[in-house]
């Protein structure tokens, strides 16, 4: 299951899931594939599964300025959303181990996960607003139910940097590591869980969880429908060429 850009290996039952494309380990549908593919093969095989990756960051999200999104963005985003619902499918805890920055679909990507495990330098930003287009990833459920819709949405609108410490206070991360131990951490957690009973554990997660596989879905549907319309618009190609320009863009609301 291991590649050039994801390393799998499994000790005492827990399946370490690492990303390896530092050092943003920006997401695609290759990368996304591959992995949602390992968990599918984990799952049931392993008792927890940590979600982590090499780099400065956790996951930048896509890549914006080359490859798949500057091809055909929608056609992307389809692929990237049809492995984050095969992922919320996955039956087995998934802890996320997130250093760096989670941004965008990386912030997806980390809420996708039962748990998330920060330290104090670990940022979390939707910065969907800033690049003029709706968010995706399922964050439109994933996000209020972590931390309430009115945190979500001044994190949607406003784009800001929510640090490890406030994404504890606020439900967004369930864990501060000490500087440099957000995956020993991670592990240490997910070692938790996998020494409670196997079958109680997918039992009492499969209760809290309810429909939400089928809410996600829906959402991710209309994620990218609003995302094909905001795509095509000034707004949106003024925000993402001054992200890749690194100033602040100017918005007209066309």
């Amino acid at each position: 299951m291991s590649s050039a850009e994801l390393s799998v290996t499994v000790t005492d039952e827990v399946g370490l899931l690492e990303m390896t494309r530092p050092p943003a380990n920006h997401i695609d549908e290759s990368l996304l594939g591959r992995l949602v593919d390992a968990a599918v093969e984990l799952d049931g095989k392993c008792r927890v599964l940590v979600l982590a990756s090499t780099g400065r960051h956790f996951c930048a999200g896509a890549d914006l300025g080359e490859g798949d999104f500057v091809r055909d963005r929608a056609a992307a985003a389809a692929g990237l959303y049809r492995h984050g619902k095969r992922l919320f499918g996955v039956r087995t805890p998934i802890v996320a181990a997130v250093q760096g920055s989670a941004v965008g679909g990386g912030l997806g990507l980390a809420c996708a996960a039962d748990f998330r495990v920060a330290e104090a330098s670990t940022r979390f930003v939707a910065n969907f607003a800033r690049l003029g287009f709706h968010q995706g990833f399922g964050l439109s459920v994933t996000l209020p139910e972590l931390v309430g819709r009115q945190f979500a949405t001044d994190m949607l609108l406003t784009a800001r940097r929510v640090g490890g410490e406030e994404a504890v206070r606020v439900g967004l991360a369930d864990r501060l590591a000490a500087p440099g131990r957000v995956r020993d951490t991670a592990l240490e957690l997910a070692g938790q869980i996998a020494a409670s009973a196997p079958l109680a554990v997918r039992s009492i997660r499969g209760t809290l969880r309810g429909d939400l596989v089928e809410r996600v879905g829906a959402a991710l549907d209309h994620e990218l429908a609003e995302q094909r319309v905001l795509w095509a618009t000034r707004d949106s190609a003024e925000g993402i060429e001054a992200s890749l320009e690194r100033r602040t863009p100017a918005f007209l609301g066309e």
